[in-house]
Parts: C-alpha cells; structure tokens; sequence
C-alpha cells in the first residue's frame, strides 16, 4: 500500500476508537474496563511484537521513566478518553484529543523553557478559543459536560505525553518494545478502579477490535507511512482522524455538532495541524505514536 494510503488507514483506525468504546459501553462495560482490556490486549500484542523482532527492551533507569510513562500516558490516557466518550459522546472526545500540541507547547515553555514564537502562540490561542465555542455550541447527541470538557482535556494532555517521551525514547528504543513495558503498567494502574461485567460477544469483539486494530494496527500503518512519507504530510493525511469519529457518531449514534461547535472544532484541528509543521525536520506532535 502507498504511504499516504497507510496513513489514512492508520486515521480510520484511530477514529474508530470511540465508536467503538461506546459500543462496548452500550452492552454494559465500563469506560474504565474498556480501557484496562485496550491496555491487556494491545500490551500482549506489542510484546509478542518486541519478543519475534528481538527488541532490546529498556532497563534501569529507563525502565523506570517507561513505567511511569505507563501510569499517566496509558492507565490516565486510556481512561480519561473513555470516560470523555461516555461523557460527550465519541466525536467530542476525538476533537478535544487534538488540544495534544497545544499543551505540548505549553510544557515546553513552562518547564523546558521553550520560548513560544507567533506560530505557537497563535495555535494556543486558536486552541482555546476552539474549546470555547465547542462549549457554546454544544449538538445534537454530544453534552458538553464540565465532565466531558474535563476528561476530554485531560486526554489530551496525557497524550501530549507521548511526544515528551517520544522525543527522548523512541530514537534509542523500538516503540513496540517501550509499548509492551508502558501498556501492562498501565493495565495495572486501571486494575483497582475497574468493576468488570459479564460480555457479550459483541462486546468483547469491540473489545478486541479497539486493541488489534485501533491500537496496535494503527500504530504499525502510520509508522510504516511515516518511512515514506515526511512528517507534515502524515500530520495532514492523519488529521482526517476527527472527520472518520464525527462522521461515523454522527451514522452511528445520531451525534451531530451545531455549525458554531463545528467552527471551534476546526480551530482545535487547525491549531494541531499549524504546530505540526516543524521548524526543523522531525516528528510530528499530532500523533506522536498511536492512540
């Protein structure tokens, strides 16, 4: 397959993730449980991935940063994501996810002393205005909740987290193989807060379809394109993410965002997409590594 083909294979993907965490929810399995068996599943898939390949897994220290990479950008990620999509629904929780660069630039500036030139600054600024009016204009089918703004936004930061990690790790390590460490710490962290239920197939079948193919899958597609592909162009092709989530809630679940919420959606994703563009070659901060 074309690279641009692999990278909106891996944007399909990812926009799936919602609807199908709410059709797991729908047959009775918590946002939390969803979560924990993405964590279980995926994580026994990267392993199985690091241990064929011969991956050179991280020790000492390193170890030790990738577990507690697992704690915030696995168990806090996954769940706060679901618990956004219960919240406001699936496309609220996949456009709020895209406010990831934007807290990207904000640590940088805050911690890393990175300095914040016009382009970021007015991607922070188009951000927050974004939330705004996604909260005014609210939808058909989608609350805009202080809850679903809340663990939406909360998603989004946990997975800015990616690309801080990503930056120092993923040069010196194979993703697969700090994915099969970071995702069963995560699974574990999720372990005490989960109630588990009964399932029905069908459930379990989301189940599996958001860890093989939403999360593992995925990863492969877009880092296979990424070879072939520079970086602000995968950035763009992978922006359709949103579009596939909105779309699909909208089929699926009747979840329809008013033309003002629609606007401020378009800010949050232009404001991903102008950070995106690098100043210098390197990897884009829209989707650092999977979802």
């Amino acid at each position: 397959m074309p690279a641009p083909g692999l990278i909106l294979t891996a944007a399909v993907l990812w926009g799936l993730l919602g609807i199908l965490g709410k059709n797991a929810q729908s047959a009775g399995v918590s946002p939390l449980e969803v979560a924990f068996w993405r964590a279980v599943l995926a994580g026994g898939l990267y392993a199985a991935h690091a241990l064929v390949t011969r991956a050179a897994f991280p020790r000492g220290r390193n170890l030790l940063v990738t577990a507690g990479f697992g704690v915030l950008g696995v168990s806090v990620f996954y769940g706060s994501y679901q618990l956004a999509v219960r919240a406001g629904g699936a496309s609220l929780a996949s456009v709020l996810l895209y406010t990831a660069p934007a807290f990207v630039a904000l640590f940088g500036w805050a911690v890393l002393r990175e300095r914040l030139g016009a382009r970021e600054l007015a991607a922070v600024a188009g951000t927050l205005v974004g939330i705004g009016l996604i909260s005014l204009g609210g939808g058909q089918g989608v609350n805009v909740t202080g809850a679903a703004l809340g663990w939406g936004l909360t998603a989004g930061f946990t997975y800015s987290l990616y690309y801080l990690y990503g930056k120092a790790f993923f040069t010196r390590y194979s993703p697969t193989a700090l994915l099969a460490v970071a995702l069963p710490v995560g699974a574990l962290c999720l372990l005490p807060f989960v109630s588990f239920s009964a399932k029905t197939p069908g459930a379990w079948g989301s189940l599996s379809a958001i860890a093989v193919f939403s999360t593992y899958l995925a990863y492969l597609a877009y880092s296979a394109g990424l070879r072939h592909l520079p970086a602000t162009r995968a950035s763009v092709i992978a922006s359709l993410e949103p579009v596939v989530a909105a779309g699909l809630a909208a089929l699926l679940f009747g979840e329809r965002l008013s033309p003002t919420a629609l606007l401020g959606a378009g800010l949050v994703i232009g404001a991903a997409l102008l950070l995106s563009v690098e100043k210098r070659p390197g990897t884009p901060i829209s989707h650092p590594v999977q979802e």
